[in-house]
């Protein structure tokens, strides 16, 4: 295994460990679901409900749609094998 290998590893257990803690407790904000849930906006408690006096502000937008454009890039260049 590369050195680059091992790193990844690492890093990939790292995460495993620190997601782990944080689904272990009961603490609200610390998994990484919860997280970026956060940082979108996306208040899980009115989701799918009639709250029309809720609208996400300009850089909430921004947020989102710069979090979609990279999963939808990330998602074509692992499918392509990187042509994208």
């Amino acid at each position: 295994m590369s050195g680059w290998t091992w790193a990844w590893a690492v890093w990939v257990a790292y995460f495993a460990a620190v997601e782990g803690m944080a689904l272990a407790n009961s603490k609200r904000g610390d998994t990484a679901s919860e997280f970026v849930w956060a940082f979108l906006g996306i208040d899980r408690n009115t989701v799918g409900t009639d709250n029309p006096g809720r609208h996400p502000s300009g850089w909430t937008r921004l947020r989102r749609f710069a979090v979609l454009a990279f999963l939808t890039w990330l998602v074509a260049h692992f499918l392509t094998g990187g042509w994208f």
